[in-house]
């Protein structure tokens, strides 16, 4: 019975050993796993235009040239790279251009794009130098207040920490997209990019009188005085709309105060009043600083400058992006009041 039982543990021992192996080999495994997932849903992407416009000319040269003119085109390149590899031999390696990093920014009316922009930032800042610069390439008609004002903030960490800071607008970059904009050290727009509207817009349905004419009451707690002004389902009254109106306009102040701190030569009362303009005639309104597309500006810094775009790639999981649909669908029930004011072009 003794010689059983000794076997027995034995046997015991080494099925409890193999468990704990196999255990921990698919732990090791399921971890490894999730970090490569979590490394593949989050990164940041870097590419070089140079090289791009490089290749691009390549291949048009091989087709325009001449087989002597792409012969001795080939043997200059080559040259030319055998005396760059020689002076990095011999430590008399010429110190690199200044670099070019592009951003792309397009933005809804939630701005949602930000939370990309504030990584590419905050990457670009780690390594960026005095004589860099950055060119942030905006597309937006606007969209909620405190959501392009964080966007704004994020360019507003490049000039804070003086890093040359270029906005091009290539269609539009109005209301909310023209705040983040004008942080800009310059400004470029095309001759029919849309700039400006400088203004706050709030729309409010009510639906009181649907809700009384079919006998459904609404009721409506709150504290404190001005918790809650205008309402879409309780009946509104001319204090409300008044305080209302006073938030709009303060929110319309802080948003020209914002642009005279960073383009003091503005003439606010020309161009605060919500209206757009086309590039052209922002250029003559001092909206932006120079007539060029995104295109010229790059093609001009391909020989000063080395340009890379940079891009942060975040992809969210599907119960997250399952619970954000909900949320915007049950928001227009339980919606706070600075929600509503938009910085955003009609």
């Amino acid at each position: 019975m003794t010689e059983f039982l000794v076997e027995y543990g034995l046997f015991l021992a080494k099925a409890v050993t193999l468990v704990a192996a196999i255990i921990f080999v698919v732990g090791t495994v399921l971890t490894l796993v999730r970090q490569m997932r979590e490394q593949m849903s989050e990164q940041l992407e870097i590419k070089n235009i140079n090289r791009r416009y490089e290749t691009m000319t390549d291949i048009l040269n091989q087709e325009l040239l001449s087989d002597d003119e792409a012969k001795a085109q080939k043997k200059q390149k080559k040259k030319d790279q055998k005396a760059e590899a020689k002076a990095a031999k011999q430590g008399n390696k010429p110190s690199p251009h200044p670099k070019l990093f592009v951003l792309d920014f397009d933005g809804d009316l939630r701005a949602s794009a930000v939370d990309n922009l504030r990584e590419e930032i905050s990457a670009i800042l780690q390594v960026a130098k005095a004589e860099d610069e950055v060119l942030v390439k905006i597309e937006s008609g606007g969209g909620l207040v405190h959501s392009y004002g964080l966007a704004a903030s994020q360019l507003r960490r490049l000039r804070d920490r003086d890093v040359r800071l270029v906005v091009a607008i290539d269609r539009v970059a109005a209301s909310g997209g023209y705040m983040m904009a004008g942080v800009a050290d310059h400004i470029i727009a095309a001759p029919f990019a849309i700039v400006g509207s400088i203004g706050v817009i709030a729309q409010i349905p009510n639906f009181h009188r649907l809700l009384k004419k079919n006998d459904i009451d609404f009721e409506m707690v709150t504290a404190g005085e001005y918790k809650r002004t205008l309402t879409m389902f309780g009946e509104n009254d001319d204090k409300a709309r008044e305080k209302f109106r006073e938030e709009i306009q303060d929110t319309h102040e802080l948003f020209k105060e914002f642009l005279l701190d960073t383009r003091p030569k503005l003439e606010l009362d020309k161009v605060a009043t919500g209206e757009h303009w086309y590039g052209r005639r922002a250029l003559d309104l001092g909206l932006i600083d120079e007539i060029k597309t995104s295109d010229d500006y790059l093609l001009e810094c391909l020989k000063t400058r080395d340009i890379y775009s940079v891009e942060y790639k975040s992809r969210q999981p599907l119960a997250e992006k399952i619970s954000q649909a909900v949320q915007v669908f049950r928001k227009p029930l339980n919606v706070e009041r600075h929600d509503y004011l938009r910085l955003q072009s009609e």
